[in-house]
């Protein structure tokens, strides 16, 4: 297709689209990402609170035994099949803290075990978060760069 019939072509498609994607309400969407995001946060200071009193951790340590406690509870409601529950309704507010990162991980481990051990869980593990790990480092690096060579400047 080409010219005027090319043009006709994609304005019929993207009135068809819009004519069947469901609509979406953007304001209860954001509030409940909000709000679930907020409590799933909620939760995780709470954990922190319960480590640093019952067992006495601080610093790194607390920061370490909250960050395992949360990637488990969030590996375990993977597992139980209620964090897709929660996704569905929350959205962005599920995805974003670090439950968000554990159920990336586990959800491909659990949907492609059949395939084995080695070719299955642990090669597609990391198919969605292994992107964010790649990106997250890469980034880290550049902003170190940029840091260090403005301090010479600077400096």
């Amino acid at each position: 297709m080409t010219g005027k019939n090319y043009d006709n072509y994609n304005e019929g498609y993207v009135a068809y689209v819009k004519r069947i994607s469901p609509r979406t309400n953007e304001l209860r969407s954001l509030v409940n990402a909000f709000f679930v995001g907020g409590l799933i946060c909620s939760i995780g200071q709470f954990i922190r609170f319960a480590l640093n009193y019952a067992f006495g951790f601080y610093g790194d340590e607390l920061a370490g035994a909250t960050s395992m406690a949360l990637i488990f509870l969030g590996c375990l409601l993977t597992g139980l099949g209620v964090y897709d529950r929660i996704g569905h309704h929350a959205g962005g507010g599920s995805i974003v803290p670090i439950t968000g990162f554990a159920n990336s991980v586990c959800s491909p481990a659990m949907e492609f075990k059949s395939e084995g051990f080695v070719y299955g869980m642990a090669a597609k593990m990391f198919v969605v978060a292994g992107p964010i790990i790649v990106f997250g480092v890469s980034s880290s690096v550049v902003v170190g760069l940029v840091y260090y060579i403005v301090g010479l400047i600077v400096a």
